[in-house]
């Protein structure tokens, strides 16, 4: 079982001395507080495949970023895939351990293969339902699928395409897309199979910590009927696998223009309304925020310039970007925030941003108030 460790994780963050505080420890392991992600929307588009990540992920992690995340359905697996040609070329170059990187995936979504299948649905058929890893009935809108079997294949295909034998987190991925169609207690009735399922990946190897990652699940207010409690979450971890489980983390949006999980009450811990972030704190869950750019929409204005003097008084970040990441770097209570980027010459000009320190607590309150 090949997997992160703190003296290898650790011994990474040393190669950065310049990196200051860029770094943080959570679980026994030593986080970068940008990871780099590799979703793109409309995978169907044919220009999605015309561009690959390979040279990306390794100037991430040339360059300070130990933490990668993917999906089985990012691309239709090709996202997975480019990760594992990059790991092959570092590792083979020596120019990086397995164990100095926190390598992450998700499932939950039919990935179906690139190139397409001529019937998708026939690939569904003979791929999932006459394998039993589900029924039609268990798919939703003929692209999500939450059963512990399907969970299982679908993190076996995902190691397969990144050419690793574990993952360190591993998340189902957008559950909340079933909540309304099971209603809540046949929800969790199913969460329940699928922790106690992740619990035995991890005494298997193939996993190291699970967790959920969501779109609206923790975050909206509750009118769409989508909304996760994350306690409910933990107390069924506790049930599958005692007080040493290995649900340790969740994935949510978070960005300048999404901020719910810092400011809006939506969990109850203990009967008391918080937001996520003060509800991942009391029950001992790590936070680790995505779409910190919301796919470049964040741009369509510039920031604000009392906003940017917050987030670096000395005024040495370049452009928006850059503030932008500084701002979900700085956020408290985030442990790492993803940001996708393809072009070397990109992420290398956007972990400039690891030459300053974070933003203050006080000055980062305050941007809420400009």
């Amino acid at each position: 079982m090949h997997v992160a460790t703190l003296e290898a994780t650790l011994d990474y963050a040393k190669k950065f001395s310049t990196y200051k505080d860029f770094y943080i420890k959570h679980n026994n392991l030593i986080f970068s507080k940008l990871g780099l992600g590799t979703f793109n929307k409309e995978p169907y588009k044919e220009e999605n495949y015309l561009f690959h990540y390979i040279e990306g992920v390794k100037a991430a992690i040339k360059n300070g970023i130990n933490f990668i995340d993917s999906a089985s359905n990012y691309r239709y697996g090709q996202s997975e895939k480019e990760i594992g040609i990059a790991l092959k070329e570092l590792f083979d170059e020596n120019a990086i351990k397995r164990e100095e990187l926190i390598i992450c995936s998700k499932g939950g979504f039919i990935q179906l293969e690139y190139p397409f299948p001529e019937n998708p649905y026939e690939w569904i058929e003979e791929n999932i339902i006459e394998k039993k890893f589900a029924t039609k009935d268990d798919i939703e809108l003929d692209q999500h699928c939450m059963t512990a079997d399907f969970i299982e294949w679908s993190c076996k295909k995902s190691l397969e395409n990144m050419g690793i034998d574990s993952f360190d987190i591993y998340y189902l991925h957008n559950p909340e897309m079933q909540l309304l169609k099971l209603g809540k207690s046949k929800f969790l009735k199913r969460v329940e199979s699928i922790f106690k399922k992740f619990e035995k990946m991890a005494d298997q190897g193939l996993i190291n910590y699970y967790g959920v990652a969501t779109w609206n699940g923790f975050i909206n207010d509750g009118t769409i009927n989508e909304l996760i409690n994350l306690e409910d979450l933990v107390e069924i971890a506790k049930k599958v696998g005692g007080k040493d489980h290995r649900f340790k983390y969740i994935q949510s949006p978070f960005n300048m223009g999404k901020t719910s999980i810092y400011t809006l009450p939506t969990q109850y811990v203990k009967h008391e309304k918080c937001t996520l972030l003060q509800a991942a704190h009391r029950l001992g869950i790590g936070v680790i925020s995505s779409s910190s750019l919301l796919q470049m929409n964040l741009f369509k204005k510039s920031i604000k310039p009392e906003t940017g003097y917050l987030l670096d008084p000395n005024m040495i970040l370049k452009n928006d970007i850059q503030l932008a990441l500084q701002f979900v770097r700085s956020t408290p209570g985030i442990i790492s925030s993803l940001f996708a980027s393809k072009v070397p010459v990109h992420i290398k000009e956007n972990l400039e941003i690891t030459k300053i320190k974070a933003s203050p607590r006080a000055n980062y309150d305050l941007i809420y108030k400009v």
